[in-house]
């Protein structure tokens, strides 16, 4: 028995793991999977020491806050993978987590792979040496990335976004809305503001007065929200309460795919959706807020003008990007609403 150890530290993570271990167990079927893992990991057979929500925190602030119980975390998951070696580890985005597990079990003759490329290119170009000590092998979904790590004598493969495959080339809307039991004249728009409890936590009452302000235009309007678990789902639900005005707000247990495909405009937080809505041809707005002192930090070290895939990817402002200061239900309506009276969209 082959045994891989494999942490994931959100939903991205988890849909990217569990395509790992579906294709890994293709050619072998007796491999084992223990770490971190998410609800579509371990319905491909890994199994999950913690839950993968603790590890799902962003932003400098929110980390200081949760960062006694991740230290102690990361140590008990170091220590049983010392008790318990497994032939080969592998990191899943989660940079910060996992960068210093993948070093602690290089250094005991564990290799390494970590699959997702920090964003070293945008951010924090700095961290190449961190890297190299820690990780063993690459995995790039970007065709950009693997020069970095030539450069700095890093092994890497360029592996692709499983989301390419994934997604249809052409996609059915009418199926979509068919399956979410949506009337084909309506104007949907698939409103999407993270995964984790802290990104719902600063797009939830954003996203309902911006959807607010486009529904007092556009009557015939609704809204999609798809979240992936019971506490954002709450923290979502507990801004529509708030909002007096009825909204036809639907949140959706999980179906984000389908809420993209069936939608005429995305609203996004930045992340893995805006890449899901771009492979699905959908005119999006993109959008993000952080606490004002991890976005001071962030800001400080941001090497390129974008933040969103779509733009990062064809190095240029190709979508509509409104990040903390100027994500404002009035600038983010606005922005949709323009992308909605575009002729192209009818067209």
């Amino acid at each position: 028995m082959v045994r891989i150890g494999i942490v994931a530290g959100e939903a991205s993570g988890d849909l990217l793991g569990s395509h790992l271990i579906q294709a890994l167990k293709q050619k072998h079927p007796d491999l084992e999977f223990v770490g971190i893992a998410g609800p579509k990991m371990m319905r491909e057979g890994a199994q999950s020491l913690f839950p993968m929500e603790r590890l799902s925190v962003r932003g400098y602030v929110e980390v200081i806050k949760h960062l006694f119980g991740l230290l102690r975390l990361r140590r008990q998951l170091l220590k049983h993978l010392l008790n318990n070696p497994p032939d080969l580890f592998i990191g899943i985005d989660a940079p910060d987590f996992n960068f210093w597990l993948e070093k602690k079990l290089k250094n005991k003759g564990i290799k390494t792979i970590h699959y997702v490329s920090p964003s070293i290119w945008a951010w924090r170009k700095n961290r190449i040496n961190k890297i190299k000590h820690a990780v063993t092998h690459m995995l790039a979904l970007f065709p950009f990335e693997p020069a970095l790590y030539q450069q700095a004598g890093i092994a890497v493969t360029y592996v692709g976004h499983p989301l390419a495959d994934m997604l249809p080339i052409e996609p059915d809307v009418n199926a979509a809305r068919t399956g979410l039991r949506l009337k084909p004249s309506a104007l949907v728009i698939a409103m999407l503001p993270g995964s984790r409890q802290s990104e719902v936590q600063q797009h939830a009452d954003l996203f309902v007065k911006t959807a607010k302000r486009i529904y007092a235009d556009h009557p015939n309007a609704i809204f999609l929200v798809p979240l992936i678990t019971r506490e954002t789902r709450q923290i979502f639900e507990l801004a529509i309460f708030h909002e007096p005005e009825s909204l036809p707000i639907q949140i959706l247990f999980g179906h984000a795919h389908d809420a993209m495909e069936a939608a005429d405009v995305v609203i996004v937080a930045s992340g893995t959706a805006t890449l899901e809505a771009a492979l699905l041809k959908k005119p999006m707005v993109i959008t993000y807020r952080m606490p004002k002192l991890s976005w001071q930090l962030l800001k400080r070290m941001q090497l390129q003008p974008y933040v969103g895939l779509p733009n990062i990817l064809a190095g240029k402002f190709v979508v509509p990007e409104l990040l903390q200061d100027d994500s404002t239900p009035e600038k983010l309506a606005d922005a949709t609403l323009k992308l909605i009276s575009d002729t192209s969209l009818s067209g």
